[in-house]
């Protein structure tokens, strides 16, 4: 791929790192931001409200592109994700005042790469595994492998600023502290051989989870030692469609910081069709040890955490924010983080604007009604995830939005 921008790609670029600049100086932008600090501290006066863009930029960001060569057209692509909800859809998403470049830092798991086929023109894709029966193949679980590529950060941060960085400054992040360690398990093995082997070699089980959690601590103390963390205390991404404004943990710079004065994140879809108490036995110890090495920490995706809620989420002292999925029991949930200083994540059915052409604005009003009317009592964020078509209907989107605030106008 060609580094060179040709002079009108780079008037382009420039224009558009303007305009976010404006946005993230608005008064807007700063009301969003003080919003978001006091919500993740839990004292916010209304819910944040929040609709991923990610999953359907395709129908939103190429028809904008008018940059020429494609590296070109991947910084347009960019800095359109750093402000086009503010844009298009008004909701709470936080206009950053700098370009967020991702330090090229991660851990490869027993050092197996993760290899996949992907359909053409799909987001549908398949694993290749390396272990098919974890009794035969564990002796292929290798030294985790620490990658660092830092001349990669250093060259692509050196080129943006090239551009634009005298008009909006390139941030290295590293975003919040994430782990999955069983999503990273059925990267490498079927979720079928994953729950055979809890049967079959339990012994052999918790000794590939003990190996992931020291390599993933020793991972951290890498991280610490080399002086490679960076805070997470503003408009960082926390992930599933979230912000890391604090005030609860240190700015410091990146010489001083631990892991414990980082959010992180951490989830467990994989393991949704197992027993409350397998989960307990063979999963939770070796997340509890892992998250017990964040300053706060936000937890969970689709998974219905109803479920193992009692006998483990709750126990997780530093936990912030729990995911709230449409197969989750939204008022036991709610029930239970009434009055407490944990968020109430909750994540719409995406069914009713990425299904239907047309927006059924009723049947979305008694869906977030059901979500405003348990959730009274907590402290209630809304995101909007999964949607991976908006049938091209920007104004749906954006009206979608609009309907969340209303209930929420109406019935909070």
């Amino acid at each position: 791929m060609s580094d060179i921008i040709s002079n009108k790609d780079r008037i382009i670029l420039r224009d558009l790192a303007k305009k976010q600049l404006e946005y993230a100086k608005s008064d807007e932008n700063a009301d969003t931001i003080q919003n978001w600090y006091r919500h993740n501290a839990c004292e916010g006066e209304r819910p944040m409200v929040h609709l991923e863009l990610w999953t359907f930029q395709d129908e939103v960001i190429p028809k904008r592109l008018r940059c020429e060569s494609e590296r070109a057209r991947e910084i347009e692509s960019a800095l359109y994700r750093n402000f086009l909800n503010h844009e298009l859809f008004h909701d709470d998403f936080p206009v950053p005042n700098y370009f967020p470049l991702q330090k090229d830092i991660h851990l490869i798991p027993f050092s197996m790469k993760v290899k996949k086929t992907q359909a053409q023109g799909s987001v549908g894709h398949k694993f290749i595994h390396y272990i098919h029966d974890l009794e035969d193949d564990f002796e292929k679980l290798g030294e985790s492998k620490i990658v660092n590529n830092k001349a990669k950060t250093d060259e692509d941060k050196q080129f943006l600023e090239n551009i634009f960085g005298d008009i909006i400054p390139v941030r290295e992040v590293i975003n919040c502290l994430y782990s999955v360690p069983t999503q990273d398990i059925v990267h490498i093995m079927s979720m079928e051989t994953m729950y055979i082997a809890m049967l079959d070699c339990p012994e052999l089980f918790h000794e590939m989870m003990k190996k992931y959690t020291a390599d993933t601590l020793q991972y951290f103390r890498y991280l610490e030692s080399e002086k490679l963390l960076e805070a997470t205390t503003f408009s960082e991404d926390l992930g599933q469609g979230s912000w890391c404004f604090t005030d609860e943990l240190p700015k410091k710079n990146a010489t001083e910081l631990k892991t414990t004065d980082l959010w992180g994140y951490m989830d467990s879809q994989e393991t949704v069709a197992i027993s409350p108490a397998m989960f307990e036995e063979f999963i939770f110890p070796y997340y509890k040890e892992i998250s017990d090495n964040f300053g706060l920490l936000s937890y969970g995706c689709c998974e219905h955490v109803h479920a193992i809620w009692e006998s483990c989420i709750s126990k997780m002292n530093n936990l912030r924010k729990v995911s709230i999925s449409p197969w989750c029991d939204i008022d036991y949930m709610a029930e239970q983080l009434r009055g407490r200083k944990i968020i109430f994540h909750r994540k719409p059915s995406p069914n009713y604007l990425g299904v239907d052409k047309v927006l059924d604005e009723d049947a979305f009003r008694e869906h977030m009604k059901q979500t405003i009317k348990a959730a009274k009592g907590c402290t209630l964020e809304i995101t909007q995830r999964d949607v991976y078509t908006i049938n091209n209907d920007e104004h749906k989107a954006k009206r979608y939005v609009e309907i969340i605030r209303e209930e929420i106008e109406n019935g909070w």
